[in-house]
């Protein structure tokens, strides 16, 4: 065959290659196909532009400003018992409406520092705000506002709560309407009298009135700065509400202060000897005294908290609230602290004004809170005794230090894994032995500076013993020990658990009397996390509010959580808290007393009920902490006392007429064997820690005493002297606001 060569063929060369006609040189391929080029890039946005375009125009004309909403004038709430009893109804949303004219211009250029600064200068919305206000809540940074002072007064006045897309866009539209129809003045009067500053006021010269007692006109700066900083969250930034709210309330006052200077409104040198303003104590509507104030405050914030009505919402009124609280159980807690506390107080014995009371109930099979008790009075003593956090918990701590050595399968300091017969040296004042066997300066004293000698673990329970504990919590690790608090029911946040130290182990943490009772519930349902129930079912008007159930969690193994009950009913058998075992049931708990006498507790539970009580001791004209050394006649408060008497007398009479049930434990073996576990061995002679001299010897050096009074009296044998007759019945003295406790080695015995 004979080659063929085209008219352009060179013979004997290699044809050079060429493109394809048929395949334009600039056109994509493989992956780069996917990515849309820059006319497709504009058409895309220019069609979306003229979208949006178009639903701003149709919303503009659709939208029209409603009539003022009917529940913006005030409203009266309902609380009802479990079984549709009134707890109380609140009266009117207290508001007096003024004109701008009278608010002066300090308490107008505060507002704008805290709400809105630009608001004179600027359209009715600021899309850039709300961006950045979505974009921090889904960077997890909470619910943030992005909205004008504008578009809060179309919410306030017009609109409600809901957060929905709907009522979103309608403020939108409203806003920019009314921004164009009237003046800023009226925007900003109309915001002024319709915003909530808490404490039941409802507008600003309601707020002056509440607040400061006088009339808005005669409002000075710093005063007129702490009543915009409350518009952010009234209830976070009372100061009078606890330590943590003054601490909070402080940094946005100077935040306020400090956007005044920014803009011009106040003089630098003028605002450099500014002091904060305190404002009057807080005198509640007589409709809430006794128990009533308690118990809606309570809900209040149960309601604010897991974000089913907010406050503002709740100021407006026309609320309808059932709760789980038992009538004949809150009847019963009020009449045990009477017989057991009050029948003791001594108008004539000075240390007896310091004595304030706090309770909390929890149904262990649903998680519902049946009763509180907060004071002796809401309208005599604001902060509520059952919900505060500011008192240390002492040694009711110590059950979840043993809760966490169970399940995470910790040994001691003689490598024995840690249960009931685990032996440890109860010497006081021993240092405490890291686990790497160096020591770490901490030596924590008993009660009395007592030595136990060598004791099991089940003993030093029974005789809370903090030698022990404080051990046992760093054999078991702070962290370890914090976690497992936390998940059976303590609040994260509950002061003195941010950062787990040693020291956590012997109660410096202050939890709430009903945090403590939800964690104890934990431990009674064999460690079962149910979430607490305050609430059942919410109405606004007509309509249903959904309440937000939540299912139960394993918080502890039920080994563990067992085991743990089963130590805490010697506890209560034998131990110091006896007294509440005339409760006449199976129960088991523990006691707390509190460095320098300051808080005494008693934690406790039967199969079907878990109550905390708690004595706290504070000065009647400063509100700070004080020792109740020699209140009620006796040389000690301890939480083996009148708390553990009032436990019994309650639970005995809100159980009465009910099967008396036996704890049915499952420990899985971790009792059995000397040293907690069913192949242990006993323990060596010489204990986790340096060794003691034996049981009932005294100190390692005699003649050393504690330099300030015994911390915990809770153990057996220590008698209390003898009770006065019963007194005439003299109210708990008005609450104030409360110094922050600082934690010593002591403290937690």
């Amino acid at each position: 065959m004979s080659d063929q060569s085209g008219p352009n063929d060179t013979a004997g060369q290699p044809r050079r290659w060429s493109p394809r006609p048929d395949r334009p040189p600039g056109r994509r391929r493989g992956w780069r196909r996917l990515i849309p080029g820059w006319r497709t890039t504009l058409t895309t946005l220019a069609a979306f532009t003229v979208l949006l375009a178009g639903l701003l125009v149709a919303g503009y004309l659709l939208v029209e400003i409603p009539e003022p909403k009917s529940d913006a004038a005030a409203q009266g709430n309902v609380y009802l018992y479990a079984d549709g009893s009134v707890i109380a109804r609140t009266g009117d949303v207290n508001r007096e409406s003024v004109p701008l004219s009278r608010v002066p211009d300090q308490a107008r250029e505060a507002v704008l520092a805290a709400e809105d600064r630009d608001f004179y200068s600027t359209s009715a919305v600021d899309p850039k705000a709300m961006i950045r206000a979505g974009w921090n809540m889904l960077r997890g940074e909470g619910r943030q506002s992005g909205s004008t002072i504008t578009q809060q007064y179309v919410k306030n006045y017009y609109l409600d709560q809901r957060q929905t897309v709907t009522r979103k866009a309608k403020e939108f539209v409203i806003a920019v309407k009314l921004d164009r129809e009237v003046s800023k003045d009226e925007i900003l009067e109309g915001y002024l009298n319709t915003s909530y500053f808490g404490r039941s006021a409802y507008g600003i010269q309601a707020a002056a009135q509440a607040y400061y007692d006088k009339d808005v006109d005669q409002l000075g700066t710093a005063e007129s700065a702490y009543l915009a900083t409350l518009l952010n969250a009234p209830s976070a930034y009372d100061v009078e509400a606890g330590p943590q709210h003054r601490a909070r309330a402080l940094s946005r006052w100077n935040y306020v202060l400090d956007g005044m200077v920014s803009e011009g409104w106040l003089p630098s040198g003028e605002r450099e000897t500014m002091a904060f303003p305190e404002p009057v104590e807080h005198r509640p509507q007589s409709a809430l005294s006794g128990q009533r104030g308690y118990l809606v405050e309570a809900v209040n914030q149960h309601l604010a908290a897991r974000g089913i009505l907010d406050e503002q919402r709740l100021a407006t009124g026309g609320v309808r609230v059932t709760t789980t609280l038992d009538p004949a159980r809150q009847e019963a807690l009020g009449a045990a602290v009477d017989d057991q506390l009050t029948a003791l107080l001594d108008e004539e014995r000075s240390q007896d004004a310091a004595v304030r009371a706090g309770a909390a109930s929890v149904d262990i099979g649903t998680g519902a809170v049946v009763a509180l008790y907060g004071g002796s009075d809401y309208t005599e003593q604001f902060i509520s005794a059952a919900t505060r956090r500011d008192y240390q918990a002492a040694s009711t701590f110590k059950p979840f230090v043993y809760a966490a050595a169970l399940e995470n399968r910790s040994t001691n300091g003689s490598g024995d894994r840690i249960g009931p017969g685990t032996t440890y040296s109860g010497a006081s004042g021993r240092e405490v032995i890291s686990p790497d066997g160096s020591g770490t300066g901490w030596s924590p004293e008993n009660e009395q500076d007592t030595d136990y000698g060598t004791l099991t673990v089940s003993e030093a329970m029974d005789r809370s013993v903090n030698a022990v504990f404080a051990q046992m919590g760093v054999d078991v690790g702070p962290e370890v020990v914090r976690d497992t608090a936390i998940a059976l029911g303590l609040p994260e946040s509950t002061p003195g658990l941010e950062e787990a130290a040693g020291s956590i182990s012997l109660g410096t943490s202050t939890p709430s009397p009903l945090d403590l009772a939800h964690a104890y519930a934990t431990l009674a349902s064999h460690g079962e996390r149910r979430p607490l129930v305050l609430v059942t079912e919410v109405t606004v008007g007509d309509e249903a509010v959904e309440v937000p159930a939540a299912e139960p969690q394993r918080a502890l193994s039920r080994e563990a959580a067992d085991a743990t009950t089963e130590v805490l009913l010697g506890v209560v058998d034998g131990g110091t808290g006896s007294a509440a075992s005339e409760v006449g049931r199976p129960a088991a708990g523990k006691t707390g007393t509190a460095e320098q006498d300051k808080a005494a507790w008693f934690a406790g539970y039967t199969p079907d009920l878990a109550t905390v009580v708690a004595l706290m001791g504070q000065d009647p004209e400063t509100g700070t902490q004080t020792p109740m050394y020699g209140a009620l006649g006796m040389e000690r408060v301890n939480g083996g006392g009148v708390p553990a008497r009032i436990w019994a007398q309650y639970t005995a009479a809100a159980l009465e007429g009910t099967p008396v049930q036996d704890f049915d434990l499952r420990t899985g073996g971790i009792t059995d064997g000397p040293s907690g576990s069913p192949d242990a061995t006993p323990s060596s002679g010489t204990p986790s820690g340096a060794p003691s001299s034996g049981p009932g010897t005294a100190p390692e050096e005699p003649g050393d005493t504690p330099s300030s009074p015994p911390d915990d009296p809770d153990e057996p044998g220590q008698p209390e002297p003898a009770e006065p007759e019963p007194p005439a019945d003299v109210p708990d003295p008005p609450e104030d606001l409360v110094e922050p406790e600082q934690p010593g080695e002591g403290a937690g015995n």
